[in-house]
């Protein structure tokens, strides 16, 4: 006895996560399914198998996710509890980015905002619907794309100022002073008649991330704090480098991208569970 389990289902993809009883976490893993239910087993079997775990040795399972409900009787027997995903969201972001505060951003299909404190304070500030959705969505109609693999690979060639509307586009002035003339005035504002497909799909990540940080640099502000970690699938891209890089520059920023961000939900309903049953972790 004594591993928590904790498994995210999610609309595609489960992912799950280990915290034995000394809080040593056991590597995550995703599977994909369409099915919330066969994802979940999928998953449990997979970890277990691979990590040579067995049923006995599994004190409780921590549930998330918006499939998360279609498993409310537990799997195999084991005692199993619900976490708000936006709980999961600020435990995991900070046990990842080894902060004590931040605001955390999820990134998935749609992305989710949270304000976390070591102390136990969990906020949800909100979001928006831009996020992963956003850019398979866009790049179906724009590029016959649908696998963002591909759309990464496509966007490494792309010169988005072929696409963006720059301040400097529409002004030789400083607006304010310390305000780059480089800022984006519009996404999508300038597409150019020789923009390539490789420009476009640049331009569809440079919406999103910019969207996404702009609404995390307001919410860090409105708590004065300056340390935003990233977290989602979507945060795994190589382009969201660049993007928050220049936000980071621009605005004073801490944007962080920690190892396993991917994953930051999943372990933050693991840790939940683990801090319900044996105190606080790690």
């Amino acid at each position: 006895m004594g591993i928590i389990i904790g498994i995210d289902v999610g609309g595609s993809t489960t992912k799950i996560v280990g915290f034995d009883r000394d809080g040593k976490m056991i590597s995550p893993l995703t599977v994909k399914a369409n099915d919330p239910i066969a994802s979940s087993y999928g998953a449990f079997g997979k970890f277990t198998d691979e990590n040579g775990i067995e049923i006995s040795d599994i004190e409780k399972i921590s549930m998330t996710g918006v499939g998360s409900s279609f498993t409310e009787n537990g799997l195999f027997g084991i005692p199993t509890e619900h976490v708000t995903e936006f709980n999961a969201i600020g435990l995991g972001g900070l046990y990842l980015s080894g902060l004590s505060e931040a605001i955390i951003v999820s990134m998935g299909t749609g992305t989710a905002i949270v304000h976390a404190k070591k102390d136990g304070l969990i906020e949800y500030m909100g979001g928006t619907g831009v996020g992963g959705g956003t850019l398979v969505g866009l790049s179906k109609k724009l590029l016959g794309l649908s696998h963002v693999s591909h759309i990464v690979e496509l966007a490494k060639d792309g010169n988005v100022d072929n696409i963006d509307l720059r301040i400097s586009d529409i002004t030789k002035k400083d607006i304010l002073p310390g305000l780059s003339t480089s800022m984006t005035a519009s996404n999508f504002g300038k597409v150019s008649e020789v923009a390539t497909r490789s420009d476009i799909a640049l331009g569809l990540f440079n919406l999103i991330f910019e969207s996404v940080g702009m609404l995390a640099i307001f919410a860090a502000r409105s708590r004065g704090i300056k340390d935003i970690v990233l977290t989602g699938n979507l945060a795994q891209v190589p382009q969201a480098k660049m993007t928050f890089g220049v936000l980071n520059n621009m605005f004073s920023m801490n944007f962080s991208m920690p190892d396993k961000r991917e994953y930051a939900t999943v372990i933050g309903a693991a840790l939940k569970q683990f801090e319900n049953n044996h105190g606080a972790c790690c």
